[in-house]
């Protein structure tokens, strides 16, 4: 795939660079400040375990820069137009392809009486399939520095879909054997294993039954018990006696309680005024009825819980079907992570290309080709923060906003990744945040509405919306500053 294409709308398809001839010094510092801004915000959301889009940091902190540069003039406003309805399209259209794909699957496989039969019958299309579209993806007008670009069309399409039929053809003849016998063994262990761990705990509940075994600190516990319900507390106070045992035994006040102030008469209290007691009962029935309102809203976030846990919990794949969809899920997720590095690296290394052919030729047109050098230092980049933390984000949306299996998480990986390929191939920048997202929330709400954290969901949406003029902001408040030193 030629990732160059959309580092190219990044770097010239969003601003216009006409403007900046003869002053290419003020287009590299943009370039820095878009970079920086991006990355500030990119940060920050991180933090905060929310998935927000990297081509929408970029693009903002584009426009944010060129705006103080050359005002409105300096933006190319349809191509801005164009990103912007594919951020609205790409979730709904990724979404909808996850539902078919998936719904296709369960129609098929999972809904049958022998869900691993049924599997083994496709699997040599998925496979297949998954091939064919990454092949294309390559070949299609691929780049030009590795001469993809002189393969013709018909070229192209023999390549990916003689790819696919030879891969499901391997699949079908060994794949396929392997994996019913392994997966058969498996489940078979597995039954065994919690049969075994039944009868052992059965044995256990027995030789441990507390109606035949008492131990000696259960029976002082109980005496201690009995004890402390035997406790009376008598008093008499003036004329008045009391006991809560029941029984009559008069005792002094001055026996009873010999270190207790004596009592005074009543008439000797000083009572509050009407007023201040009247006040202090309504503020007690205020208090009261807030309290009341806390536990109702304390009562129904629990129910609220427990009704999506119990929702989530209905929805599993059976042994079979887990372990047939676990090897593909992490073919479509390699998939997902080629079509992910296509667009997104592209996204981030559009300033930084900026940057060094300006450097390199001395003027804005920027005809030389993308050096394959700097996709690779992207590439390094993006591995880089996976690993110090990607944990946020995939914890937030592999498992706080719905809950994928191995079925569902196949369909989002491909159905995503195919929607990212097309886009990214046609030249739009569309973010793979979005697509992902979109197919994860579709994928969730077909299954079960209680599947989907909804509050979760508006609180990404909103980290979406801001992302532009948040990334913007930054970019433009930094080159304002940073202009006046040159």
């Amino acid at each position: 795939m030629d990732w160059s294409k959309v580092s190219d709308t990044i770097r010239k398809g969003i601003i216009d660079v006409m403007p900046y001839n003869g002053t290419e010094d003020l287009l590299m510092l943009g370039n820095v400040c878009a970079l920086s801004g991006s990355c500030i915000w990119l940060l920050v959301a991180t933090f905060f375990s929310m998935p927000v889009s990297g081509t929408h940091s970029i693009v903002g902190a584009t426009m944010g820069f060129a705006l103080v540069a050359h005002g409105a003039a300096g933006v190319n406003w349809k191509k801005i137009g164009m990103i912007i309805a594919s951020w609205f399209v790409s979730p709904i259209l990724s979404g909808l392809v996850s539902v078919g794909v998936f719904f296709f699957v369960y129609y098929f496989i999972l809904s049958k009486p022998d869900p691993l039969l049924w599997g083994m019958r496709f699997l040599p299309l998925f496979y297949g399939a998954t091939l064919t579209i990454n092949l294309f993806s390559v070949f299609y007008e691929g780049p030009q520095m590795l001469y993809f670009h002189l393969i013709p069309i018909w070229g192209t399409f023999s390549a990916a879909f003689g790819g696919g039929l030879v891969c499901a053809l391997l699949v079908w003849l060994f794949l396929v054997p392997w994996q019913r016998r392994r997966i058969i063994a498996q489940c078979a262990k597995e039954r065994n294993g919690e049969t075994e761990d039944e009868e052992n705990q059965i044995e256990s509940d027995c030789s441990n039954d507390p109606k035949t075994v008492v131990s000696e600190d259960d029976k002082e516990a109980v005496t201690k018990e009995k004890q402390a319900t035997e406790v009376e507390l008598k008093q008499r106070i003036g004329s008045a006696s009391s006991s809560d045992s029941g029984e009559r035994n008069d005792f002094s006040r001055e026996d009873s309680l010999p270190h207790s102030p004596s009592v005074k008469p009543l008439l000797g209290l000083n009572f509050k005024k009407d007023k201040d007691v009247d006040n202090e009962s309504v503020h007690s029935h205020k208090s009261y009825r807030r309290s009341l309102q806390y536990e109702q809203l304390s009562i129904d976030e629990e129910k609220e819980s427990a009704r999506k846990e119990e929702g989530r919990e209905n929805i599993q794949d059976s042994p079979e079907a887990a372990k047939l969809f676990y090897a593909l899920q992490i073919l479509t997720a390699v998939f997902g992570s080629f079509a992910h590095g296509g667009n997104d690296v592209s996204n981030a290394i559009g300033p930084v290309v900026a940057l060094w052919i300006i450097g390199i030729e001395g003027e804005v047109h920027q005809k030389m080709a993308t050096p394959i050098w700097i996709l690779f230092y992207g590439g390094l980049g993006i591995s880089l923060g996976l690993w110090v933390w990607g944990r946020r984000v995939i914890k937030t949306l592999g498992d706080d906003l719905t809950k994928i299996t191995p079925s569902s998480g196949f369909c989002i990986e491909i159905a995503s990744a195919l929607t990212v390929l097309v886009a990214s191939n046609i030249g739009i920048p569309i973010s793979t945040t979005h697509c992902k997202v979109g197919s994860i929330v579709g994928v969730g709400r077909f299954r079960s509405r209680e599947n989907v954290d909804w509050k979760l969901f508006r609180n990404i949406f909103f980290a979406w919306i801001v992302t532009v003029p948040v990334s913007g902001a930054i970019s433009a408040a930094m080159f304002a500053g940073l202009r006046l030193a040159l």
